[in-house]
């Protein structure tokens, strides 16, 4: 056994073992590459904060919410969505897809894309709670496996003026977002209570179930470390065991 120790501590410390080690922790993360399909800034911020390489794309499909789906099947359904058409021009990356729809009393509040809409928005929603749908894909392209989550959130709005939505709206101009309010920046003064497992799902991705995602497809973002100092990603960590099937 001491023997055995010896020889093994030898190929550690041998020339080269360490530039080999690197070498197979730099194949393995690029065997995992990661894409966002989503231009969203907010979402971008959010994933970086796992400290793993990704790249980033424009998935380019219709967001619309069909008659005969509940909220929660919107959300899972469009995250998806997205992930697969990001998938026919990254056939071999895990791919990173995700979507939000609000809803009150049965009635799906999606992007306003408009002032008036969102305006309207917020004045149904004003002192009431709304529950906020954060769905969550990630998409092995390679092996044509989706894995979904749905992240409820339960958001109370304060009893809010038109003025105050008004002069929210002319702030933020938050047209791009579920809801049509911006819980990450100004809009979180709109609020009275935000109820979540997941603290991240709200502003758009949930990190805690897209952890679960990848390590279920053998990616432990604990293992991929980016230098703080310099920005660089690196890779340290124990691969052994995980590999792309």
């Amino acid at each position: 056994m001491i023997l055995f120790l010896l020889r093994k501590v030898k190929t550690l410390n041998a020339p080269g073992a360490a530039s080999r080690r690197s070498t197979d922790k730099r194949d393995f993360m690029a065997a995992y590459r990661i894409v966002l399909a989503s231009t969203s800034p907010f979402r971008r911020q959010l994933l970086d904060r796992l400290k793993i390489p990704f790249d980033v794309a424009d998935p380019r499909i219709d967001e619309g919410a069909r008659p005969d789906e509940s909220p929660e099947q919107t959300a899972l359904r469009l995250s998806e969505e997205k992930a697969r058409a990001v998938a026919k021009s990254h056939p071999d990356a895990l791919i990173v897809g995700s979507d939000q729809v609000a809803c009150l009393d049965g009635e799906i509040f999606g992007k306003p894309l408009t002032h008036q809409n969102a305006v309207r928005q917020l004045q149904k929603m004003r002192g009431r709670v709304v529950v906020f749908h954060t769905g969550v894909c990630l998409l092995n392209a390679q092996r044509d496996i989706a894995r979904v989550r749905n992240v409820p959130t339960r958001v109370g709005f304060r009893a809010l003026c038109d003025e105050e939505i008004e002069n929210y709206l002319g702030k933020e101009r938050p047209y791009d977002c579920a809801g049509s309010a911006k819980s990450e920046e100004l809009g979180i003064a709109l609020v009275t209570k935000i109820e979540s497992d997941d603290p991240t799902a709200l502003v758009g991705l949930p990190l805690i179930a897209l952890t679960e995602l990848l390590r279920e497809e053998g990616v432990n973002p604990l293992s991929g470390i980016r230098n703080q100092e310099t920005g660089d990603r690196s890779v340290s960590g124990d691969f052994t065991g995980y590999r792309l099937g």
